[in-house]
């Protein structure tokens, strides 16, 4: 078995001598970059499932782009600046819409989230069966142009910048909305801005992870970080390395596998992360917990 393994390794003179694997080569980790450290506000937030509604709603802001795009403006509707434009409106409005409902109602908030993402996702496959685009569930890496790369960069960094811009309210808003109120900040606005924020990361993968699976890209990440400091800020960088590593670790993977989709291999190898991060981290694993409760029996027995 292994030999069989070793036999399928692709050379790095090979890797990055092909237009096809460069390009799927950063894009993965631009997205794994921008993605996993900009989930640590969702994750922060306690509002990690709202990853998974930004993916699955992107799916109706996809496919309204590319028909608004395609038979209105008569422009390139598979353009992945046009795509990411349509998905961030989609999966902004259906967060704010999940936190209305949730705010204006009994109707807790994962279950509003629920609400939104039946919605979004329902509306957004109608629509997919029209214009067939199924690409976008899952991605493909291997279709990434240097055109695409540039537009997942220039997202990214509009994302990073508003979120730096505004770091103070967000961090205030994330860990004590009542104290960030008392400080000056409006609620609404700063919970738009971390909305549209994390929504950009996130749909900045549609092409290359899919839609359904960019919730591990925004969340595995930052639960690993999360296992390995204290510092919010710091959090963010590790959860950015480690995204940008697995994006890497994941693309070169589904090479040497053959025709292997990328998305979900890379998926495998953040949870390879996360999981080596659970059981070995040095102050919240697994294995650390056990070691504590067994000196605090250890010590209790001494006592008594």
């Amino acid at each position: 078995m292994s030999a069989l393994i070793l036999a399928e390794i692709v050379p790095a003179s090979e890797f990055f001598g092909s237009y096809t694997y460069r390009t799927m080569l950063i894009g993965t980790v631009l997205i794994g970059l921008f993605s996993g450290g900009l989930g640590c506000l969702l994750y922060q937030r306690k509002q990690s499932l709202l990853a998974d509604v930004i993916g699955h709603s992107a799916i109706a802001g996809v496919v309204g782009a590319f028909i608004v795009s395609t038979a209105v403006f008569n422009v390139n509707g598979r353009s992945m600046a046009t795509l990411t434009i349509g998905a961030v409106i989609s999966s902004a409005l259906a967060a704010l819409l999940a936190n209305v409902i949730s705010a204006h109602s009994r109707v807790s908030i994962d279950a509003a989230m629920a609400i939104c993402l039946a919605l979004f996702y329902g509306g957004g496959m109608v629509g997919l069966r029209i214009i067939a685009q199924s690409t976008y569930l899952f991605g493909n890496a291997a279709t990434l142009t240097t055109e695409d790369n540039i537009v997942i960069l220039v997202f990214g960094l509009i994302a990073v910048g508003v979120a730096a811009f505004t770091w103070r309210g967000l961090t205030l808003f994330i860990f004590d909305p009542v104290f960030a109120t008392m400080s000056g900040y409006s609620g609404r606005t700063v919970s738009t801005i971390l909305f549209l924020v994390t929504t950009t990361s996130i749909v900045i993968g549609v092409k290359t992870v899919g839609l359904v699976l960019m919730i591990a890209f925004a969340i595995m990440p930052a639960a690993a970080a999360r296992l390995w400091v204290r510092h919010m800020h710091t959090m963010i960088v590790l959860a950015a390395i480690l995204g940008a590593v697995c994006g890497a670790a994941g693309s070169y993977l589904a090479v040497c596998m053959g025709r292997v989709p990328t998305g979900p291999v890379i998926v495998v190898v953040l949870f390879v992360v996360f999981a080596f991060s659970m059981l070995f981290s040095p102050h919240r694993s697994l294995t650390q917990i056990r070691v504590s409760r067994r000196r605090a029996l250890a010590a209790q027995a001494e006592g008594n």
